[in-house]
């Protein structure tokens, strides 16, 4: 099969695409002939080094896909040969063949191609237990997500608004904040020109945000506490600033806040199954019928995967930037 393997860690350039035996699917998993593939910010970290894959797992960066079923391993009870699935995987998104474990496996939503089935699983997977299991954003209440385009904030705003709670967004630019509207954000900011805490509070009447999903961390941290309504909870899933911060513990006591969050491709295939059963039963009829759908910026060929990353790490895109590995 053809892949994408990190030769060196750095620059895109360090990706080459090269030629590796098919994997084979083992007890419990199943054997994807891959038709896409999405790219995420995790992948870019990897190629620097800076997270490693998982123990067991495939070196090849890639963290979800969307194929047909070739093969399945031993006690595999669900999936059978030709059918269609998007998976979300520890790695070896990025090549022509992945094995994947069962449970993480979804079927394609009706009516999706498969370019569009590869954008879901890493951002649907995260968005669903962060904001909705840890954060328990409920109808009524207050989303405030930074990134507003990214392929979580895409995610994020759809999912929130369709399920009953209203949305505030932060993004780069006037034209992003344009793009996080479209979606259904009742507010959307430029970070570079607006003080994000002092609205949020304007546009709740004082109040503030029930629920802060934050992925850059550093400075942002004491803000986002700031920018909390009394009970409110604060989900970190990245630190593109820093993991470290210094905190005055005295308002999380005082407001009684939350703070909490989780990282995704350490958890174990049971952990995962259990995310993709909700996901199947609460999400995937939404995406049937079109009531939100992936946001799809750019599609390159394997090949080009170097292009993406470069696109990625711009931040020029707005949603998800996939590869069509068949291209």
């Amino acid at each position: 099969m053809r892949c994408v393997e990190i030769a060196t860690f750095g620059p895109p350039e360090g990706m080459r695409l090269v030629e590796r035996p098919d994997p084979v699917a083992g007890p419990g998993e199943v054997l994807i002939d891959v038709d896409a593939a999405g790219v995420n910010r995790p992948d870019v970290i990897q190629r620097y080094g800076r997270y490693p894959p998982p123990p067991g797992a495939s070196d090849v960066p890639g963290l979800e896909v969307a194929g047909r079923v070739l093969a399945a391993g031993a006690g595999v009870q669900r999936w059978r040969a030709g059918d269609p699935v998007c998976a979300l995987v520890s790695g070896g998104g990025y090549a022509e063949r992945c094995v994947a474990p069962e449970a993480q496996c979804l079927p394609v939503p009706a009516g999706l191609s498969m370019t569009e089935a590869a954008a879901l699983p890493e951002t649907f997977f995260t968005v669903w237990t962060n904001v909705f299991q840890r954060g328990r954003l409920s109808t009524g209440e207050w989303l405030l997500l930074h990134g507003g385009t990214s392929g979580i904030g895409t995610t994020a705003i759809q999912l929130a608004v369709v399920r009953g709670a209203h949305v505030a967004a932060t993004a780069g630019s006037d034209e992003k904040c344009v793009a996080c509207r479209r979606l259904g954000a009742a507010h959307a900011w430029n970070y570079r020109t607006t003080d994000w805490v002092e609205t949020m509070r304007e546009a709740t009447g004082g109040r503030g945000a029930d629920v802060v999903l934050d992925m850059v961390g550093g400075d942002y941290t004491a803000r986002n506490l700031d920018a909390l309504a009394t009970e409110g909870r604060l989900v970190q899933i990245a630190f593109l600033k820093s993991s470290r911060v210094e905190l005055d513990l005295m308002q999380v006591m005082r407001r009684r806040l939350w703070i909490t969050g989780s990282t995704l491709r350490p958890r174990t295939p049971a952990e995962k199954g259990a995310i993709a059963r909700e996901l199947e039963a609460q999400v995937w009829p939404l995406l049937g019928t079109r009531r939100i759908a992936p946001v799809i910026d750019t599609v390159f060929p394997l090949a080009a995967v170097a292009d993406a990353h470069r696109r990625m790490e711009a931040g020029a895109h707005v949603g998800k930037l996939v590869l069509d590995v068949r291209a």
